[in-house]
């Protein structure tokens, strides 16, 4: 089984996207990696990190005031 590539990925807006803020993320299961893009300007690219340093941007993002 080949991996996705990010134009091929089913892309989600994350549980924590504001409606009209206009602050949101989405991301893309690439199987061993993570894609994480802005939705509001999906075509500027995108950032690819393994499941582990996802689950480490995750946790300190969370421990911020």
């Amino acid at each position: 089984m080949s991996t996705p590539g990010p134009s091929q990925a089913h892309w989600r807006k994350s549980t924590y996207s504001g409606g009209d803020e206009g602050e949101c993320v989405e991301i893309a299961d690439l199987d061993q990696h993570i894609a994480v893009r802005d939705s509001k300007n999906p075509g500027n690219g995108h950032l690819t990190l393994t499941r582990r340093h996802f689950s480490v941007l995750l946790a300190r993002l969370a421990s911020q005031p």
